[in-house]
Order: C-alpha cells, then structure tokens, then sequence
C-alpha cells in the first residue's frame, strides 16, 4: 500500500475502532443473499455482503433522508405490522466553489421529487429511497441536468417457502478508477456515468421431514450511460468502461442438518451466466458439489466441500486502425470487432474443494473459515459476526471469487437487507456507497468507483457496522478490494491480462434527531485506488446537514459538504459546497 495512502486506512481504522468501542451496530456476513433460511445461495464469495433478510421497520425523516427502523427486531421472525410511506417535493439553492486551480464558483436551483419509504406486513417486507432531482443553472459553468438516484429492495412472501424477490439501483458511478470516484458531481466533471441495475427472481426454501429442499432463480439487468468520459494523462489505455450486461443464475440444493446422522450434508448444483456489451464479453459457469458439517462440540464443527466446476470467460476483439491501435468511441469503451470469431480469455474445468470450521459460541457470534482450491489457485474465504444486542452487531468478511460488474451488481442488491438506511449526500442528494440494515447491509462501492469492461479475479476483505439505537442511526464499513482482469487471448490489448487494480475505502454516515423538530446528520468517504497502469487516484470529502421542522409537513434544510480529488497527473482539485433548502413531505 502507497505511503501517501496509510493516513486514509489509519483513519478509517481509527473510527471504526471508535464506533465498537461505542456499542454501534453492525451487519452479520453470510451467503444467503435474502434467501429463505434452508434454500441455497448463489456462491457470493464468503465475506462479500450477502446478508440474511431481518425484519423490516418503519422509516424516519432524518436530515440525511435515510430510513430508520424503530422496531429493533432484525431476528427474522414475526413481522410488526408497518406501511410508512413519505413522499416529498424539495426545492433548494446550491453554490459550489472550487478552492483550488481558480476559485471558480458555480450557483444553481434545484426542484426534487422523492420517496422514502419501508413496508413490513406479514407477507411483505420493502424498503426504498427514490429521488428525481432538476438542477437549474444560474450561468454557462453549469448546465441544467436531471439526476436521477434510488434504491429499492423488497420480497414478497407469495406461498410457503416461496418468495418473489427484486431490487433495483439509480445512481452516478466512475467509469475508470484512475479518474477518482465522482462522489461529487457539480460543475465540471469527468469521468461520471449515469448506473441503472435490477434484478428479480423467486426462491424457495422448504423441510420436508429432515430434507432441507431449496430452488432460486435470479436475472439481472445493468447499463451504464456516459456524461462525461475519463480524462486521463497523455498515452494512459483506457479500460474500456462497462456498458450494459444480462445475467442469469439459478440453483438448487438439497440436504440433512446433523441429528439423524452424525454430520449434515448438502448437495447442490447451478448455473450463472452473464453477457455484457464490450466486446460482447460473455462469463458462463456450471458447478456441483457436496457439503459436509462435522459437529465436534456444542459450538464447533469441521467444514468441507468437494465438487467440479467449469468457468468459461470470453470476448470479441476490439476493432484496431492501420497502425493496430484498438478503436475507441467518444465514450471511451472500445468498439467490438463482431465479425471476428470469439476468443477464449479464462477457463477452468475440474475439481472444487475446501475445507475449515465454523464456531458458534452463542446465538450472537459466528465466525467460520475455509481454504481450499477453486479458479485453478489456492482460495482464502471467512466470516465474523457479532450481533450485541437487538441493535447492535460487527461482521469482517474474507472473499474471493470471479465476477464481472454486472454479476456483482445483482449480488449487491440482492444482498441488501429489506430494511435498509440509505444515507444521501445534504447538499446534492447522492446515495452514499452503502447502504445498512437493522441485521445487515452491504457496500456497493467497491463496484461503482470502477465501472471496468472485463471480467476480473476479485479478492478483498471488509469490516462494517451499523447502529440504531440510543438515538443514533450509524453506518461504518471500511475495505479492500482486488481486481485481476482476465482478457488473455486480446492481442490489441496486451497489457489488460493480469492488470491488477486495488482499492483501498472507507464510509461513515450518523444521523440523530436533536429534539422533536431537528435533525442532523453526518457522512465522510474516502477511496484510494492503486492501477496496475501506475495511474492511482485519492478522493475523499465530508458533509454536515441539518433539518428543522417549521410546520408539521413543511422541513428547512441547510447544508455543507467539502469534497477533494488528487489523481496523478493532474493537480488536486478540492471543492466546497452549500445548499439551503425547503422540503414539504405528503
């Protein structure tokens, strides 16, 4: 890790370290992804946020917009009735100045529309933010724009063991790591894209005597749209920014928990495809394997897996000009050479296996941890959870696993517990890079700050938590991640292969009601990114808001945040910004 990055991770450590020491809350790791408690899972890494479904709650109207919950369950079982719904029409003023390169200052109005809401009933669990937002510029520094933002999760419970489940994402995402994380986006910009994700399918999970019997299907769709393509430095390649991307996955499992037998055993098997538009890139993968838990003491049991699995990656070249350059569009993705035959980039065929233990002291804590062999390489896979309280929970996760954007994508929503806080930004509305639960969250921003074309080898660790209680809503996560690009078999682009990209990040978001009308709120970020091209990029900023009720439906909000970006080869340009604002909620 980079000198000029260790301040960041001690920082992030630091507060993270505060917020346990404070009995802040946080989510459990796990692999089920919202599923049904004995249906199968769709092979999110171990450690990579796949959190189960707690129970959902009612939403409040803090400062930041997020939703709360004020029923504190998060233990899956019998739903408190709630439908909390909260409309909202919001005008506002914005000045943003750059406090570097200039001074220059832009000034502009916004007209805002949105949602915030949370479902919970006996057969319904949902949570959403949704936000349109019209920005008007005063001058020609900043043109008028839509922004459109939002997060939604929800699960209907349609039959016995079957479920219907879907999730869907708006936000502004990076095209190229390189380029800094848009975690801001007034005045000019680079490197932004305008992100769209759902997915939706139903799963079911069912005992039939001591069976365990479970089934799950899940399609996903992701499509990005240029504002402003990645400024780089001169002869820097570019990535080739994600496009859009289907993808399916389905499996299916069957299996004993120990008690009739001396161990329990699954047997499962499943399907994941993806097709993506760059360089019509296609990810298909088949797998089945068998599962034994071993119970040696009341608290911990030997774990293992043996089983085969076929991954197969490949691309289109790209088109290349007279002097074998690859051709790139004015978005920066590289155009597709479509009557060029299909060439294989990763394949792996054979056998699965690993092996570890799970401990479970205590309904609160879990932890389990494996290693065994998987992509042809040696695989490390863990999990730690810690739930305090009803409120109050820690998790660190080990993952590692082979994925493209649109397959993490799907994974992160459908990891996203139904009773999610999405904390917004005061000053321009935009969705944090995670998003917590009462039970559980999970971040997204790992995915979003590096829209990458190629598939890649992603291997990482994470540490968050979240808290709603004595006040408080807080949301702390704190992470690395690893990108191996897989492209072997591109002659145009020789120096993809085996490019490794690290990201180094770290999000706080609190939010707490000061008395009966006020309400405030606080969220901080920070990303560095390290490029195997030698290209690295640091962004980080802070925001302050408040909220005053003035009337019972009529809320004054007001504003500030200081956002930086420092990418090599440019200077750094740091940015101030304030909104003053009025918000009447239906």
């Amino acid at each position: 890790m980079p000198r000029k990055y260790a301040p960041l991770l001690t920082a992030a450590t630091s507060l993270l370290a505060l917020s346990l020491a404070n009995g802040a809350a946080a989510q459990s790791v796990g692999d089920g992804g919202g599923l049904p408690s004995n249906a199968p899972n769709f092979g999110v890494p171990a450690g990579q946020p796949g959190y189960g479904d707690p129970s959902p709650a009612p939403n409040g109207n803090s400062a930041n917009r997020g939703n709360r919950n004020r029923d504190g369950d998060g233990d899956g079982g019998e739903r408190r009735r709630v439908v909390d719904v909260t409309p909202y029409i919001e005008v506002g003023q914005v000045v943003s100045a750059e406090l570097s390169n200039g001074n220059d200052a832009v000034t502009y109005s916004t007209v805002a529309v949105g949602v915030d809401g949370v479902v919970a009933t006996r057969r319904v669990a949902l949570a959403a933010s949704l936000r349109y937002e019209r920005r008007i510029g005063w001058d020609d520094a900043i043109g008028d724009n839509d922004v459109i933002s939002g997060l939604v999760r929800g699960r209907l419970d349609a039959a016995p063991g079957l479920a219907l489940e879907a999730g869907a994402l708006a936000t502004r995402a990076s095209l190229d790591g390189r380029g800094g994380s848009p975690d801001f986006t007034v005045g000019d910009r680079s490197n932004v894209a305008n992100l769209y994700s759902i997915y939706a399918g139903p799963t079911f999970g069912r005992r039939f005597g001591d069976l365990d019997v479970g089934a799950a299907y899940r399609f996903g769709y992701s499509r990005s749209e240029v504002e402003f393509a990645p400024v780089l430095t001169p002869g820097a390649q570019p990535l080739g920014s994600f496009d859009e991307s289907t993808n399916h996955a389905a499996i299916a499992s069957i299996g004993m928990r120990p008690g009739r037998l001396p161990l329990g055993w699954k047997l499962s098997g499943g399907w994941d495809r993806d097709d993506s538009g760059q360089l019509d890139q296609r990810y298909q993968g088949l797998f089945g394997r068998l599962d034994l838990t071993l119970p040696v003491s009341p608290t911990l049991a030997l774990v293992g897996g043996v089983g085969y699995e076929d991954i197969e990656v490949s691309y289109r070249p790209p088109l290349t000009n007279g002097a074998g350059q690859p051709v790139v569009d004015a978005n920066g993705r590289f155009v597709t050479n479509n009557a060029a035959p299909r060439t294989i980039a990763f394949e792996t065929d054979g056998l699965i296996y690993d092996a570890g233990v799970m401990w479970r002291p205590s309904r609160r804590l879990s932890a389990e941890a494996r290693v065994g062999r998987r992509y042809g390489d040696m695989t490390y896979t863990g999990s730690l959870s810690y739930v305090a309280s009803q409120n109050t929970g820690y998790q660190i996760g080990l993952y590692d696993g082979i994925s493209t954007i649109g397959r993490s994508l799907s994974a992160g929503l459908s990891a996203l517990p139904t009773d999610f806080t999405a904390f917004r930004n005061g000053v321009d509305g935009a969705l944090g890079g995670c998003a917590f639960g009462n039970g559980g969250g999970t971040c997204l921003g790992p995915t979003t700050n590096n829209l990458s074309g190629f598939a890649f080898r992603n291997r990482g660790i994470v540490a968050s938590m979240s808290s709603r209680g004595r006040g408080w809503t807080v949301g702390v996560a704190v992470g690395y991640d690893r990108r191996n690009y897989v492209a072997n078999g591109l002659s145009a682009l020789p120096t993809i292969d085996g490019q490794v990209d690290e990201s180094y990040y770290a999000y706080v978001a609190a939010s707490r009601a000061l008395d009966d009308r006020t309400t405030f709120g606080f969220n901080s970020y920070a990303t560095a990114f390290d490029s195997g091209t030698g290209l690295d990029a640091l962004s980080y900023g802070a925001g302050l808001d408040l909220g005053h009720s003035f009337l019972p439906r009529l809320q004054g909000n007001a504003a500030v945040s200081v956002n930086a970006i420092d990418q090599d080869g440019f200077n750094t340009r740091v940015f101030a910004s304030a909104l003053l604002g009025l918000r009447y909620s239906f």
